[in-house]
């Protein structure tokens, strides 16, 4: 290092030349990569513009969008709008965290009943999360419910009521028995790398549909197992970002979106901001339109400007009427916290939000009954089942249900098997989601587990083909849906997934 030292006014005059000349200069080089790289996916869209938007599955288009960034309504890069006919507009995921035991929820199994304290009858998967006893019943009851007669355990008496409105699939499965891993697979397709979730593809693909609020918003969500990766955008742009109010760790009464209020500056002076960097950009855009990153970068700052009055209002849930607020039970303790978090939810989705997501997340209990089956089953229904019912029920009076799929569920399932003598450990070849509205057959139940619930055999239901049957709802192709980053094509089902038409109403 001395010898070079020694030669740096030779080769470069000074020191301060040779920072300028190298540093600074490396800055410009990622800096020049990364808008390439946004260009380069602008060149694909333009290319593929004037092509037919049903064109072959598998071809390598950057995505198909409507729109750009919250703020302008212009066109994302490569966005093209849906492939075909949607049948819901928006989604809201309802996630479990921890893993609901589908043995004693939505998947009524009579043999567990009959052969409670014998041994499985068939072999264990070859990785088990912890060791596993005998068969264990389940301590509620079934009963069936509605016209169709589909059986829900004595768990969700409410939800009970709106079972004609549920399509039960009873098949999901994944691979990953542990929960950080899970939780990825199920929010990104992906339970190993950083890979964009499934509302920022949802956001990548169709653009926003309102002016004044992100497309993608996720409410008190997880910090633990995965955390930001499960509502991150990873390598799609940064507005497919999912934004969100609170977490897990704080109730939802205080839970608002960080930095929404400015205390430094007044709106007039963050306006003149804007306006100036606007000006400075727009310069910079006549002279080099291929930057067009700068133009996505400036827009999340309009939408975020924008943000810190729509958003305080949209909380602001004093203004709905006692009668909804009881709906959601907010009116109760027990249920106020998720009630809130649903009612919030609502108030985002009629906005134009397109997807929201709602996480019910006890730091104390969650839905991980390793022990104590009961009690913690128990507490857990009971916080969540009023608001579930009391958001279906408002979301069908509204209108909003016909074209708001809602998915309800967990990571993974539990075992049919004790862990310990009170207790089910994670399981996640077999277990239960629901969906409604949307598009998706009501009163309907598709798949099923073996006797006695431990792994999916009818109809089965990977995390894959529950990603690519979301986006086909959403009127997405989720084969065509794809962004090309480090020189592969990627999409949220990797390279698998099947749509599952037989639930489509």
């Amino acid at each position: 290092m001395r010898g070079v030292k020694k030669n740096l006014p030779s080769m470069f005059g000074t020191r301060r030349e040779l920072l300028r000349s190298s540093a600074v200069g490396f800055g410009q080089l990622a800096f020049a990569s990364l808008l390439h790289q946004v260009a380069t996916a602008d060149d694909v869209g333009k290319s593929e513009a004037g092509s037919n938007i049903d064109s072959a599955p598998g071809s390598s288009s950057t995505g198909s969008g409507s729109t750009g960034s919250g703020s302008t309504g212009g066109q994302r890069l490569g966005a093209r709008g849906p492939h075909h006919t949607p049948r819901a507009k928006r989604v809201v995921f309802l996630f479990m965290k921890g893993g609901p035991s589908h043995v004693d929820t939505f998947d009524p199994k009579p043999l567990l009943d009959r052969d409670h304290g014998k041994p499985l009858p068939f072999p264990l998967p070859r990785v088990t999360f912890a060791k596993q006893g005998n068969l264990l019943r389940s301590p509620w009851k079934f009963k069936q419910h509605g016209e169709s007669g589909l059986p829900v355990s004595s768990l969700f008496p409410n939800v009970a009521k709106h079972v004609d409105e549920l399509c039960v699939l009873r098949s999901v499965h994944g691979t990953n028995p542990a929960h950080g891993g899970a939780l990825l697979k199920l929010h990104t397709g992906s339970d190993q790398f950083v890979r964009p979730s499934m509302g920022s593809w949802v956001t990548y693909g169709l653009g926003t549909d309102n002016e004044n609020l992100p497309t993608f918003v996720t409410i008190c969500p997880t910090l633990a197992h995965g955390g930001v990766n499960n509502w991150g955008a990873a390598f799609l742009p940064a507005d497919c970002q999912g934004t969100p109010i609170g977490n897990a760790s704080i109730s939802s009464t205080n839970a608002t979106v960080k930095h929404i209020s400015n205390s430094q500056l007044s709106k007039e002076a963050q306006r003149k901001q804007l306006d100036f960097i606007a000006m400075l950009n727009g310069k910079h855009l006549e002279q080099y339109p291929d930057e067009s990153m700068l133009e996505s970068r400036l827009n999340s700052f309009e939408l975020a400007f924008r943000m810190q009055r729509s958003m305080p209002e949209i909380q602001s849930l004093n203004v709905e009427t006692q009668a909804t607020q009881h709906l959601y039970g907010i009116d109760d303790p027990v249920t106020e916290d998720f009630g809130r978090q649903c009612l919030m939810a609502r108030r985002l989705l009629e906005r134009g939000v397109r997807f929201v997501q709602v996480t019910h997340s006890d730091s104390e209990v969650q839905w991980d009954q390793h022990s104590n089956l009961y009690h913690g089953h128990t507490k857990n229904s009971a916080e969540v089942d009023k608001p579930i019912a009391g958001f279906l029920a408002d979301l069908k009076q509204r209108g909003l249900l016909e074209d708001t799929l809602v998915l309800w569920g967990g990571e993974f399932g539990r075992t049919p098997t004790a862990q310990g003598t009170n207790g089910r450990d994670h399981n996640p070849h077999g277990f239960t989601m629901w969906m409604a509205g949307g598009g998706v057959k009501g009163g309907h139940a598709y798949g099923a587990t073996d006797d006695y619930g431990y792994y999916a055999t009818e109809n089965k239901m990977h995390v894959h083909d529950l990603h690519a049957t979301l986006l086909h709802l959403m009127g997405l192709d989720h084969e065509r849906l794809t962004f090309r980053h480090a020189g592969r094509d990627f999409r949220l089902t990797d390279v698998a997934g099947r749509v599952a038409t037989d639930i489509l109403a």
